[in-house]
């Protein structure tokens, strides 16, 4: 689906070299070092119900409650711009303390050029530290069922160390096997939190939100491309088909 815009609000050149990246160790150590972790508040018993929160709502608790060890998965698509920018006016509020805010992205090293001109932008607009996870061949020759398999899970593992809580851009229209996911969820299989602040979300009420606040994203979605991963397997669809287009797959393993 199109972007409402019809036009990105920006080039979709990008510079060979990858947009500037903030190592991943560091990140974790400045949350570890945090002088005011309790290491009983990521396991509550009775956890909020947040369902009939706002976006903003939930993210607000999830800064109160698990900053700074709360994290922004980021594979830089039109919900990271919300979320983003939600994220920035909690900073800007004083809501985050003096700690600076943290997101990741994992690079595979075929992500489309489109992708790595966004996550540049969103870098200038933004301030909020992206932590960089490898998950590329590494001289290997590239394979879709390592990259979005062992590889791409192994740098999600890694991006979660040391957190207590993540937050995602998942909405429930966008797969059915993303359905029923509620807005505050309990992350067995790490022992940490999930927040979808957009759960409830339809693609309308991102569009009116990034355009409301003139926020950059992705020129890929206004060529088609409703979901966004790596350049050799996704093709222009809705929801979720254009990903891994023609395989009985939706999911890469990052949300099962």
């Amino acid at each position: 689906m199109r972007g409402l815009s019809g036009q990105p609000d920006g080039s979709t050149a990008a510079d060979p070299d990858r947009p500037r990246a903030v190592a991943s160790g560091p990140g974790r150590q400045r949350a570890a070092a945090a002088s005011d972790h309790d290491p009983q508040r990521a396991v509550a018993s009775d956890p909020p119900d947040l369902e009939g929160a706002s976006a903003m709502e939930v993210l607000a608790h999830g800064v109160q409650r698990f900053h700074p060890r709360l994290v922004l998965a980021c594979s830089f698509q039109k919900e990271e711009s919300v979320l983003f920018h939600m994220l920035a006016e909690i900073h800007a509020s004083g809501g985050a303390g003096t700690q600076p805010l943290r997101a990741f992205t994992i690079d595979t090293g075929v992500l489309f050029a489109e992708t790595l001109a966004t996550w540049k932008r969103f870098e200038e607009r933004f301030p909020i530290a992206i932590e960089v996870h490898d998950a590329s061949s590494g001289g290997a020759p590239w394979t879709a069922q390592r990259c979005c398999g062992e590889a791409k899970v192994a740098a999600l593992e890694s991006a979660l160390t040391g957190v207590d809580a993540w937050i995602t851009g998942i909405r429930r229209e966008q797969a059915p096997t993303r359905a029923a996911a509620p807005k505050l969820e309990r992350d067995e299989r790490r022992g940490i939190w999930k927040l979808n602040p957009l759960a409830d979300w339809s693609e309308r009420d991102v569009w009116r939100y990034v355009f409301e606040h003139d926020l950059p994203y992705n020129p890929l979605h206004d060529h088609g491309y409703a979901s966004i991963g790596c350049a050799p397997c996704t093709l222009p669809g809705s929801g979720r088909e254009g990903r891994w287009a023609g395989q009985d797959k939706t999911e890469c393993g990052l949300h099962i």
